[in-house]
């Protein structure tokens, strides 16, 4: 078969947006030992690069490459020198890094996320160097920096799965010839949720606090009081709920995004097994599945962009 000539487009046809790059999926565990106490980091790290010219796309000159193995080496020297305090604070260093050791590079992104590893307790005491894995949502953050630029942090939890088997219900909805649903006012609400947020000023920000509030504020938003719960309307409302309840308490988060994606349950027929099933039994399908994303900004945020 023959092989289509190379099609050549007059340079001035054309404009390149964007050309980055980088290495993906940096796995590294950090051990801090002070004396019999450890403290762990395990985290996946990835690092893309923009350069102040296009040579190596356009013209296949390799001489500006900083290699991906480098920019891999560069990560583990940097938690092996700097520790891990932060995941937020480790990416800051990476793209300091990458900026102040290279003039021609103009822009670095670092994205990490963390596994959730918590220490073990037995009885309520910390156990010394013993940690048990607890997917409670994955911790993760991202780093922008460009050349004589002031960082841009987001900090996020993903992958946080929740679960309430009432308040929540569905009613009030349009209806037209393909509507089927029925309406309810007690069904499960089984979600699994993304949340990013974006800091303003990144000055002497406790990390790990924010972070501890937002996860406690996301849990508090969706479950309601512990005793009798809180009344979900629609999981659209649920996502409004949790990002309120966040931008309240934590003044340093411009913005806040929200994914929440709705799993349903169905109620499985037990009346050929000659029982009858009083929403006991239910059969989860994961697909197709229901989704409601939203951003929410703080006015005043806007009002200073324009």
């Amino acid at each position: 078969m023959q092989q289509p000539a190379v099609c050549h487009l007059p340079n001035e046809d054309l404009e390149i947006l964007n050309v980055e790059y980088g290495k993906n999926m940096i796995k590294l565990l950090r051990i801090r030992r002070d004396g019999k106490k450890h403290c762990i980091k395990e985290v996946e790290a990835c690092v893309h690069l923009r350069l102040d010219s296009v040579n190596e796309y356009s013209q296949g000159d390799n001489s500006a490459v900083i290699p991906t193995d480098t920019m891999k080496n560069a990560v583990l020297a940097l938690a092996k020198c700097n520790g891990i305090e932060t995941i937020e604070q480790f990416a800051l260093d990476i793209c300091n890094y990458f900026i102040s050791s290279y003039c021609h590079v103009m822009y670095v992104k670092a994205y990490i996320q963390e596994a959730p590893w918590r220490r073990l307790e037995q009885n309520g005491v910390p156990h010394a160097h013993s940690f048990i894995f607890v997917p409670e949502g994955i911790r993760f953050c991202e780093v922008e920096r460009c050349q004589d630029g002031c960082p841009l942090i987001s900090s996020g939890i993903k992958d946080l799965k929740l679960k309430k088997t009432t308040q929540s219900g569905f009613e009030g909805f349009h209806r037209d010839k393909y509507t089927t649903l029925p309406e309810t006012t007690d069904r499960i609400l089984s979600a699994e949720l993304f949340c990013k947020w974006y800091y303003g000023k990144c000055q002497d920000i406790d990390f790990d606090c924010v972070w501890d509030i937002v996860h406690d504020s996301v849990l508090e938003a969706f479950s309601g009081p512990p005793d009798c719960g809180e009344y979900s309307p629609s999981y659209q409302k649920t996502v409004n709920d949790i990002q309120m309840l966040i931008l309240a308490r934590v003044p340093q988060i411009e913005e806040t995004e929200v994914i929440l994606n709705n799993i349903h349950y169905f109620v499985t027929d037990l009346k050929k097994l000659g029982l009858a099933n009083e929403k006991e039994v239910l059969i989860p399908v994961e697909t197709p599945y229901g989704s409601c994303t939203c951003v929410l900004r703080r006015k005043k945020c806007l009002e200073e962009q324009a």
